[in-house]
């Protein structure tokens, strides 16, 4: 295995290199083409080491097989990986950097030395020194979320297609658009892909195994307050905007926020404000592992609505909620072998088990809930969304024996 670790650092800063950052206001699917970019590539390296049948869809889906070398007839399962990243930081012009053996000092990155990552705030670090450390270069992400993933996955397909003794079933690769905008699955072809169970690709520390998500709604207030001439307009003015800004700032201050959780507790996120005097919108995210909690921030931000309208007898108000995604919890303690398998492939791969809930939703939280089971597996990459981004190569490479031993425990099964 070792022998892969040049292979899949290269591979991996290659996709790096190709920018495929998703746009949450495009209306079309996928939001951004140039995620295509990467997703024919993808295809094509594919296709080169024998895997016949990889194409990429209409809406920029890549589908492929691995095929089995069982005599055993085995269920197909999937490895899944988004070749989207997050539009919260720059992706364009990523020019990722490897730290050959990191010996544990501060890493400042070159293209803006006040990006620094440090130890001290990425403690998870500690484990990795005398690793190999890509990072980008301090003025864009990294997009190991979620390149690190696909990297996985391609070197596992390389692995496996150039040792056929290697027994395992028919293993679906996916690769899908847009999972950092919330629309990765929109138009997934499951009949398609064919599998009974699948593993997104899209986790953190070595031998981390996340069955367990937030349960997610988007929550819009739409204010109609009533205009008039400013110099003119006592008594008879409700200026929207004020309206929208009493309202973010009524939540709680000292909880209920992403700025002030951590682990199973949920929280309020406003995350636009716009409009002006007249109307004004303020759009939210819920999260909680609990569903039903949904259901009492919601409440909460309607009860300051209404204590608004009472203070305004001429305000008016809309709220648009609808659900993203629910806590892939509830779909997978009814398949209980899909996580078992992955648990005694990390341990088998020689790693510990991690398993902590995700403070956010992969596509296999989606996916759970389309009737694919679907827990969520380490890459390795770490600090997502920000330019402090990083992945170690050796926990690249250990994901992959990860996978390797996940495919022969299934076809051992069957």
């Amino acid at each position: 295995m070792q022998a892969h670790a040049a292979g899949i650092s290269e591979r991996f800063m290659r996709y790096a290199c190709i920018d495929t950052q998703s746009n949450p206001d495009s209306p079309t699917f996928p939001s951004t083409p140039k995620q295509h970019d990467l997703s024919l590539l993808l295809v094509k390296e594919l296709q080169v080491m024998g895997i016949v049948d990889a194409e990429m869809d209409e809406w920029g889906y890549v589908y492929a097989t691995i095929p089995s070398t069982s005599a055993k007839n085995v269920p197909a399962i999937c490895y899944c990986a988004h070749v989207d990243t997050s539009p919260d930081c720059s992706g364009t012009g990523v020019k990722p950097l490897l730290h050959p053996s990191w010996d544990g000092s501060p890493i400042v990155l070159p293209d803006d030395p006040s990006q620094v990552i440090t130890v001290e705030e990425h403690p998870y670090l500690l484990e990795r020194i005398g690793d190999d450390i890509i990072t980008a270069s301090g003025t864009t992400l990294l997009g190991a979320d979620d390149k690190a993933g696909i990297a996985v996955i391609v070197e596992t397909a390389a692995l496996l297609m150039s040792h056929p003794k290697m027994l395992h079933g028919p293993i679906r690769i996916l690769f899908t658009p847009d999972e950092e905008i919330g629309r990765g699955v929109d138009k997934v072809n499951l009949q398609k892909l064919g599998a009974v169970a699948a593993y997104t690709l899209d986790g953190s520390e070595r031998g981390s195994l996340e069955d367990e998500t937030f349960s997610a709604d988007a929550l819009d207030v739409i204010i109609e307050g009533v205009s008039a001439h400013p110099g003119f307009a006592k008594g008879k003015m409700v200026n929207a905007l004020k309206v929208a800004a009493a309202l973010v700032s009524s939540l709680p201050k000292d909880g209920l926020s992403p700025e002030t959780t951590e682990g199973r507790e949920g929280f309020i996120h406003p995350v636009t404000l716009s409009g002006h005097a007249e109307a004004a919108k303020v759009s939210f995210i819920l999260r909680d592992f609990s569903t039903a909690q949904l259901d009492v921030q919601a409440a909460l931000i309607e009860s300051h609505l209404q204590e608004a309208a009472i203070a305004h007898p001429n305000l008016r108000f809309k709220v648009i909620r609808h659900e993203q995604y629910r806590n892939m919890k509830e779909v997978l303690l009814q398949h209980p072998a899909v996580v078992a398998r992955a648990e005694e492939a990390i341990r088998l791969a020689g790693m510990e088990v991690r398993r902590h809930p995700v403070r956010g939703g992969t596509d296999g939280a989606r996916l759970s809930f389309m009737g694919l089971p679907c827990p969520n597996l380490f890459t390795g990459e770490m600090a997502f969304h920000s330019k402090l981004e990083y992945v170690s190569v050796q926990d690249m490479l250990k994901s992959v024996q990860m996978l390797v031993r996940l495919s022969e425990i299934w076809e051992r099964d069957a």
